[in-house]
């Protein structure tokens, strides 16, 4: 389960916010829709305390 954890879920979820975060910057320097730009930051918070709640469930389960 830690090689699971530490070799795709946790490049995933960081993977995942990258996107988000790429996302967001070209739709504000294009000139895009402020709400876009605010659901898009929204996603990129939610996906972060993800990333970092797998993080730390990995670094738990290693441990252990």
């Amino acid at each position: 389960m830690s090689d699971f954890l530490s070799h795709y879920l946790v490049p995933l979820a960081i993977f995942a916010v990258g996107v988000v975060l790429v996302l967001g910057l070209v739709n504000m320097m294009r000139g895009g829709s402020p709400n876009r730009s605010q659901s898009l930051m929204r996603l990129r918070v939610l996906l972060q305390f993800v990333a970092i709640a797998v993080i730390m469930f990995t670094i738990w389960v290693l441990r252990g």
